[in-house]
């Protein structure tokens, strides 16, 4: 691609990636969320182009079929990457999306494809240790006023529509997610850099440890705020994803 050109129309982006930065950093968003979970994020961060990528079966993909598992989300988004990676990049995935990150950067490498340059990990356990988590084990009036509680703390009120269109995208999501599990560690090729976040009531610094398992380099690095912030880019979160490159 030339200087000023961008990529052809994918659904699995909102905007056409650009071939404006020297680097791209692929973002992967929460179970129930979608591409706009970066919507506060900057256009690029250390010179490498924000892309977050657009699961389908939500927001302007409400209409594509579900995903299903990860392993078939990973297969799917590999082939729609390939033609992006023609400069380095980083993948950011939160939560239950660096599930489908982590399987992605496997995909890549059983199809001879680029490597990330570095993988970011924020606020999720290791795959092994993938079922820990607690919305695994809600019913569903608990997932929905979890959901409720969630759009106030973004200062949005939830209408009844809003959170019954919310739940069809989590509860499918969740059933990815429980479905999901690998026994063993698989070792990646890319360094690995997993992100505590200091306030976070869901994960502590001890269950990600596991993710030391999964690349000969790890960082486990501990940054402010809840489990929530990264979606406002702070400051802290900026610097360590630009210190990759």
């Amino acid at each position: 691609m030339t200087s000023g050109s961008t990529a052809p129309a994918s659904p699995w982006f909102v905007r056409p990636p650009s071939a404006d930065h020297p680097a791209r950093i692929f973002g992967f968003p929460f179970s129930g969320s979608g591409a706009s979970a970066f919507s506060a994020w900057p256009a690029a961060i250390g010179g490498g182009e924000v892309c977050p990528v657009q699961f389908p079966g939500r927001e302007n993909r409400l209409a594509h079929p579900h995903y299903g598992t990860y392993e078939d989300l990973a297969d799917s988004l590999a082939q729609a990457l390939a033609p992006l990676l023609d400069r380095p990049f980083a993948f950011f995935g939160h939560c239950a999306g660096a599930l489908p990150a982590f399987e992605t950067v496997v995909r890549l490498a059983e199809q001879g494809l680029p490597q990330p340059e570095c993988f970011f990990v924020s606020g999720q356990p290791a795959p092994h240790d993938a079922a820990r988590d607690r919305m695994l084990t809600m019913t569903e009036p608990e997932m929905r006023a979890e959901l409720e509680s969630f759009l106030r703390g973004r200062g949005i009120e939830p209408r009844p529509d809003m959170i019954d269109m919310g739940m069809s995208v989590l509860l499918r999501d969740l059933a990815a997610a429980r479905a999901y599990g690998r026994t063993e560690p698989v070792k990646v090729a890319c360094p690995l850099v997993v992100v505590h976040w200091r306030e976070d009531p869901e994960v502590s610094l001890e269950q990600l440890e596991g993710w030391r398992q999964y690349s000969d380099s790890v960082d486990i690095r501990v940054v402010e705020g809840g489990h929530y912030d990264f979606m406002q880019a702070p400051d802290e979160l900026q610097k360590l994803l630009a210190s990759w490159r």
